[in-house]
């Protein structure tokens, strides 16, 4: 992202900025899950129909043995995600609020979830966010050395008090970087 600094968030946010100011909570893996993205899944394919390109579950309560803090992330990528009016009043009226408006950062739009705790990542087809996030999921998937270390490392960082959820987030990129590396590394090898 192109930085979490109080006065980036107060650009990039739509509505009132909530600081956290505490640890994160981290809970062990459910397997309900999958069963919680595909809820939400079905109710934005309703919503948009064939706007949507692809919808993948991601993050950390995508990968299963790795604990995270209890919130379903997912991946959405429409046409234009820098054209909101083609999904956003839709998403709205199926629940979804958008929070986050970052037009610098490959033109990403945050939305979250009516009745389950989750995140809408919107982008435009193509981005190269998308498949970025895609292998780092399927990479934690399937080597669980780095699903170990990278959990090892959430749980340092989740430990200290963060002022906003995006700075705990932030500290991660290190780590993130580090294993898309080994990642895209092995894909061309």
């Amino acid at each position: 992202m192109a930085g979490t600094s109080e006065e980036y968030l107060r650009q990039v946010t739509v509505g009132e900025v909530v600081p956290h100011e505490g640890t994160i909570t981290l809970a062990p893996y459910d397997p309900s899950w999958p069963a919680s993205y595909a809820r939400l899944a079905e109710r934005i394919r309703g919503a948009l129909g064939g706007r949507v390109l692809l919808l993948e579950h991601v993050g950390s309560t995508s990968v299963p043995g790795l604990s995270a803090k209890p919130v379903i992330d997912m991946v959405l990528a429409v046409a234009d995600s820098a054209d909101e009016p083609s999904y956003a009043p839709a998403l709205e009226a199926a629940g979804f609020r958008l929070r986050l408006r970052e037009v610098d950062w490959f033109a990403h739009r945050l939305l979250k979830s009516p009745d389950v705790e989750g995140n809408l990542h919107v982008f435009t087809a193509g981005c190269e966010e998308i498949a970025r996030m895609l292998r780092f999921r399927d990479w934690l998937r399937a080597h669980d050395e780095e699903r170990r270390g990278y959990e090892d490392r959430k749980r340092e960082l989740a430990a200290q008090r963060w002022r906003h959820v995006q700075d705990y987030a932030d500290a991660k990129t290190g780590i993130v970087r580090e294993i898309l590396a080994r990642a895209f590394s092995a894909a061309e090898g």
